[in-house]
């Protein structure tokens, strides 16, 4: 929903901006909101991008008008001079947010609620129901609970609040929206997970575990990082900041701004398309689930019930708990593929292609005791380096396998999609402000 949030905004402003240019094309009126040459004025783009922005981010976020207000106010522009009527700079933003949007609200993401029968939005309207029954967390599994191995299971457990929560799949109906770029949310759909039965599902359960004893201090502060830190961020809006740092980099003015936030917020839309395609479609479990089932009643090293804040211990594999916050032990939806390499690998593509580099030298510091998972730790400052945007991506992935709630071949199949998808993505923008679109 976040990667749709951003695309709807940034669409919007690049539609905005587009009818300022020259050559580049609006993704609804296509040239049909083009002003006159003598009109394509650094002023009047900035002012056509803000009024758009205003108008996509109060449909996304309406509690949050007073916030977007004082914004305007502060960049001298008041919302209420669009009257639509007119080919003013705040009139065409506004008008080419609006087209945006209505659009949205009828491309399958349920926004609205109107396609569910609870009338609450994004709620799923396609009848997913999971193959077995909820897993209450806080204690040890049965066999009997887990009657569809190798199928999601929803988990039961106390929240930060300490209430006793279910959470069902997230967004089963994301496959049904309408995409950027991808001709189908199937498009680029990867191989299946492993098989129960297989060598390869024990195998990669057995080096979860491994992975998971081993973990360094440097390794779980990654995990935590990119799980969203105290901030709660998410993988499209850390590569959106990741591109505000490029910008900065490199000097852009807003041509370049909008064109870059286009394309990228549009290949984060399209790879959470994809990647829960594969979520749905395969509904495979999670490393809980898979790791509870294989090893129920074996002694094992591992986190229990409360998770790390209790440290490793010998517990019965029916126990076994990722490297997470107990209160939030594991995603609500499937685990193949994996959404932050989908994210972030597409990110990357984008990036890598709009700069003509893989060349990104950013680096982040997780301040030392501000972890959540283990209060105390890191024992110092840990920075974490990118030289490159692919490292950024790569270390995204493998940080939900030290988490413990992704399996290697759903990092692996994400990676790979996500590049598929920025690629297609990035192609797709550069035809809309190349005008060949």
């Amino acid at each position: 929903m976040a990667a749709r949030s951003l695309s709807i905004v940034h669409t919007a402003m690049y539609d905005a901006w587009a009818a300022f240019d020259a050559t580049a094309l609006g993704t609804r009126y296509r040239g049909n909101l083009r002003r006159p040459a003598t009109e394509h004025t650094a002023q009047n783009k900035s002012a056509a991008i803000s009024f758009a922005a205003y108008a996509a981010l109060l449909d996304q976020f309406p509690a949050q008008k007073a916030l977007f207000d004082a914004r305007m106010s502060a960049l001298g522009l008041n919302p209420a001079q669009a009257r639509h009527d007119a080919g003013t700079p705040e009139d065409i933003g506004t008008i080419a947010a609006l087209s945006v949007v209505a659009d949205c609200h009828h491309d399958g993401a349920n926004q609205l609620g109107d396609l569910s029968p609870s009338g609450l939005p994004y709620a799923d309207y396609t009848g997913y129901a999971p193959q077995n029954p909820a897993m209450l967390v806080l204690q040890p599994t049965p066999l009997a609970a887990i009657p569809a191995p190798g199928r999601w299971q929803p988990l039961t457990f106390r929240d930060a609040s300490g209430v006793l929560v279910t959470p069902g799949f997230a967004a089963a109906c994301w496959p049904r929206v309408a995409p950027f770029a991808l001709r189908t949310a199937n498009q680029y759909r990867p191989g299946p997970p492993a098989a129960v039965g297989s060598a390869e599902y024990a195998e990669q359960a057995r080096y979860l575990l491994e992975v998971q004893l081993a973990l360094t201090e440097r390794q779980k502060a990654m995990t935590e990082y990119w799980a969203g830190g105290t901030t709660g961020e998410l993988p499209a809006s850390y590569w959106c900041q990741f591109a505000q740092f490029v910008s900065a980099r490199d000097g852009h003015c807003d041509d370049e701004d909008v064109k870059l936030f286009f394309a990228l917020a549009n290949a984060t839309f399209d790879a959470g398309i994809a990647a829960w395609d594969a979520k749905v479609h395969y509904d495979s479990e999670r490393p809980i689930t898979a790791l509870r089932y294989l090893m129920n009643g074996e002694q094992i090293q591992g986190y229990g019930p409360a998770g790390p804040a209790e440290g490793l211990r010998i517990i019965d594999g029916a126990a076994w708990m990722p490297y997470q916050a107990a209160s939030f032990p594991t995603p609500p939806f499937a685990d193949h593929v994996s959404g932050h390499s989908t994210f972030s690998a597409a990110s990357a593509e984008v990036l890598r292609r709009f700069t003509g580099s893989d060349a990104f030298n950013h680096a982040v510091t997780v301040k030392a005791g501000s972890m959540r998972y283990e209060p105390g730790l890191p024992s110092n400052d840990v920075t974490l380096h990118w030289s490159t945007f692919s490292d950024a991506a790569d270390e995204a992935g493998i940080s939900r396998i030290y988490g413990g709630i992704h399996f290697v071949n759903a990092d692996s199949a994400g990676r790979s999609l996500g590049r598929q998808v920025g690629a297609l993505a990035f192609d797709r923008a550069r035809q809309y402000w190349t005008g060949v679109a």
